[in-house]
């Protein structure tokens, strides 16, 4: 018997236009989306991706850098390019029926600030999502994702939850912090999330009911064990 699948969301940004209109080339970062699928498809879920008009965002290159990604990181790529060309064009996801998933994941690069932050398509998806219990995950930039859930009134769906993401330390030691248009965890504490952070780069992990939160990539491969772990 199908255990019941997991939606794996990308952003479908691949530049992240700078204060000074400079334009920062980026993607999805390699570890935080084949971890996750890694761990969820070993645990016997089968994983769908899907994203804004189904757009397969390019792999941002740091991710694939050992001396910024670390020794792991061929690996990581490897299983990323390989499970993404296994499943194929990524799904709409204007067009993605959640009643058929268990679960939704939010990886991270700089694409969710860009793009999937205020997607109205995402927003409805995981307002249905956080109904019905179901369980979301985010990583890194991920959580930004989440700030596309609003009610009919414009609040937030997530304010008052605890969560991590990537610090606004963590964003100036990557170099990324000056011309941000804006920085992630102090958007999140302004909107009404208690945001909490641990010591960068160190895996730092939170869990509030049915969301799941990550702060950098090395939370990755934790956010999909303790998801695993609560659906069983």
């Amino acid at each position: 018997m199908s255990k019941g699948k997991v939606l794996l969301v990308m952003s479908a940004a691949d530049v992240w236009e700078r204060t000074d209109g400079s334009k920062y080339p980026t993607g999805y970062w390699a570890e935080e989306l084949a971890a996750p699928h890694e761990k969820f498809v070993e645990a016997g879920y089968p994983v769908d991706f899907a994203s804004p008009g189904g757009v397969l965002q390019p792999l941002d290159e740091h991710s694939a850098d050992p001396a910024v990604a670390g020794e792991e990181c061929g690996h990581y790529v490897a299983h990323a390019q390989k499970a993404l060309k296994e499943f194929g064009p990524l799904l709409k996801l204007d067009e993605v029926d959640f009643d058929d998933y268990v679960a939704v994941v939010l990886p991270g690069g700089h694409g969710p600030v860009i793009d999937l932050f205020q997607d109205a398509d995402l927003g409805r998806l995981l307002a249905k999502a956080d109904k019905d219990g179901k369980l979301i995950g985010a990583v890194c930039h991920g959580p930004a994702a989440l700030l596309s859930a609003k009610d009919e009134d414009g609040n937030w769906l997530f304010a008052g939850r605890r969560m991590t993401a990537f610090t606004d330390e963590e964003e100036q030691l990557f170099g990324t912090a000056e011309g941000a248009p804006w920085l992630l965890a102090s958007r999140l504490r302004e909107t009404g999330a208690i945001h909490t952070g641990g010591t960068a780069w160190q895996q730092h992990n939170i869990i509030d009911g049915n969301l799941f939160t990550g702060q950098n990539p090395a939370s990755s491969t934790r956010l999909a064990e303790d998801m695993i772990a609560a659906l069983r």
